[in-house]
C-alpha cells in the first residue's frame, strides 16, 4: 500500500474519481482516509488539513494505521521568482526545508543546527532542517514525468515548509537567497519528518499555483495546481516500482 497524503479536499478529488468505486473509509478523530484501488496500486487517501500539526498528526495515523511502503505528500505550491517554474508547471522535491525553525538574532535568522539541537535524532546522526527525500523514489518520478510532461514543466528542488506563507517579493527574495529554494508549502517537512521518523521512504509533489510575490489571488490557479498534482500522482503510481 502507499499513502497518499495531501492538504485539502480539492488536492484530492481527482484521485477519488479516479479510484474503484469499491473502496473502505475511516475515520480516527478528525482525519478520514480512504483505501482505495489507483493505477493498479492500493492506495491510502488522505486530505490531512492544512499546516504542519495537521500534516503530521495524518501522516502519523496512515503510518501506523497502514504501514505503507512509502509515503507521497502532493498538493499546490508556490514557486519562488527565480526557480524558473511557471503556473502549471510540476514540482518533485529533493528535500525538503523546516523553513521557521531556528531563531532570530540581529545577524539574521538561524537554523537549528547554529542552535545544536536536531529536529529529529536518529540512531547514527540527527536531521536539523533539511530532511532528504528517497531517492530511488525521486529518480523514478524524474524519470516518469519527465517522459509524460512538456519540456521545462518538470522541475526538482528543495522545497520551503512555513506556518507563515510568503505574500510579498521582499519576504521571498529573502528567502531564495537563505535557501535557494523551488518553491514552498505549508505542510511537506512535517510530513516527510514523521516517515523519516517511522522509516518509511517519501516523495513530494506539487503543482504550482502561483509565483510567490506581492499577494495576488488574480494571477493564481489554484483548481489547474492542484489537477496537475494528482495527474503527476497517478503518472507515478502507472509507473511504480517498489
Amino acid at each position: 500500500m502507499i499513502a497518499l497524503l495531501c492538504s485539502v479536499d480539492i488536492e484530492a478529488s481527482l484521485l477519488l474519481e479516479r479510484t474503484a468505486s469499491s473502496s473502505e473509509a475511516s475515520a480516527i478523530g478528525s482525519k478520514t482516509m480512504a483505501s482505495r484501488s489507483l493505477a493498479g496500486q492500493k492506495v491510502l487517501i488522505c486530505a490531512g488539513g492544512m499546516g504542519k500539526v495537521n500534516a503530521a498528526h495524518a501522516a502519523t495515523l496512515m503510518i501506523t494505521q497502514a504501514r505503507p511502503e512509502a509515503l507521497i505528500i502532493f498538493g499546490i505550491g508556490g514557486a519562488y521568482p527565480s526557480s524558473g517554474a511557471k503556473v502549471g508547471d510540476i514540482a518533485v522535491a529533493r528535500e525538503e526545508i523546516a523553513g521557521d525553525e531556528g531563531v532570530l538574532t540581529h545577524e539574521g535568522f538561524k537554523d537549528t543546527q547554529y542552535i545544536g539541537i536536531p529536529l529529529l535524532k536518529m540512531a547514527a546522526s540527527g536531521i536539523y532542517n533539511n530532511y532528504p527525500a528517497s531517492e530511488h523514489l525521486l529518480q523514478q518520478a524524474l524519470g516518469t514525468l519527465t517522459a509524460g510532461w512538456p519540456a521545462g514543466a518538470v522541475h526538482a528542488g528543495s522545497f520551503v515548509t512555513l506556518s507563515t506563507c510568503t505574500g510579498t517579493r521582499e519576504r521571498a527574495r529573502e528567502l531564495e537567497q537563505r535557501y535557494g529554494a523551488l518553491c514552498e508549502n505549508m505542510e511537506g517537512a512535517a510530513a516527510a519528518h514523521v516517515a523519516i521518523s517511522h522509516g518509511i521512504p517519501w516523495l513530494e509533489v506539487r503543482g504550482i499555483s502561483n509565483i510567490v510575490e506581492d499577494r495576488d489571488l488574480a494571477s493564481w490557479d489554484i483548481p489547474g495546481a492542484a489537477r496537475a498534482a494528482q495527474l503527476a500522482v497517478i503518472q507515478i503510481l502507472e509507473a511504480w516500482r517498489p
